[in-house]
């Protein structure tokens, strides 16, 4: 996918994973519509990248319609779209069960997904076409032990992105996920002081993976991220689903650094 004169939605947008794709993209030649809750964030960025700010909670539908409508209107036409919004959990999810914190993770990281994907289906025929990618984890391919909400949340994603993708396919609208492991961003800002020598992304690193995505990624398949290693579509031995490219290798894991 030749990136220039493209026009690209990204949700969590203003920081993170989400700033680091929304100036890769607007270097590539795109035109970008930066939604997130931060709303100071969304506006500092889409200004320094002359792009559009959207403000609003992407955990709601009528946020993501609106964000849709938006940027195809101001833009003309929408061509990607980033589904990038996503939050922890802050408790196991095994026993005393926080229900607000619980609805929250699952409005973030998989209503979102749903909202966004189905708001933008119709833009991109509009266009003739798109691709849309959203941000899963490594968790959405192996066990985390210790976030089984988190975990839970990013499968799912990565289920939706799979089953997604065969049906839009033949219209020329490519779904992907992207699934990185632990990366340096606000997400893990609180925590970060646990992970000492461990091996951590750089937000660049994932936007880059994205791009890659972009350019060259095949209808379902979700790319795996991790620290020294290039960012390939993960392989579903023996489980149906769309082609997933080449195998990972045997030792993905977040245990293995």
């Amino acid at each position: 996918m030749d990136l220039t004169g493209k026009a690209a939605l990204v949700t969590g947008g203003a920081s993170g994973i989400g700033a680091a794709a929304v100036r890769r993209l607007a270097a590539a030649g795109s035109v970008v519509a930066v939604a997130d809750r931060d709303e100071a964030g969304a506006r500092a960025l889409a200004e320094e990248v002359g792009g559009l700010a959207l403000p609003g909670d992407a955990s709601d539908p009528d946020t993501m319609t609106m964000a849709v409508d938006v940027a195809e209107d101001a833009f003309g036409r929408l061509n990607i779209v980033l589904l990038n919004a996503g939050v922890t959990a802050g408790q196991s999810g095994i026993e005393n069960l926080d229900l607000a914190a619980y609805r929250r993770i699952v409005g973030v990281n998989i209503d979102h997904v749903v909202f966004g994907l189905t708001a933008a289906v119709p833009a991109l025929r509009r266009a003739g076409g798109g691709t849309i990618v959203a941000t899963a984890s490594l968790a959405g391919l192996v066990a985390m032990p210790g976030d089984a909400l988190y975990t839970m949340t990013k499968h799912a994603v990565v289920g939706y992105v799979r089953s997604a993708a065969p049906t839009l396919a033949p219209e020329g609208i490519r779904v992907n996920a992207v699934c990185p492991g632990f990366a340096d961003t606000p997400l893990i800002a609180k925590a970060k002081d646990r992970f000492g020598d461990f091996p951590l992304l750089s937000a660049e690193d994932v936007a880059g993976a994205i791009e890659a995505v972009l350019e060259r990624g095949e209808p379902g398949e979700c790319w795996f991220v991790q620290p020294g290693r290039e960012p390939a579509p993960y392989a579903f031995r023996g489980v149906p689903g769309p082609k997933s490219g080449t195998p990972p290798p045997e030792d993905v894991t977040w245990k293995d650094h």
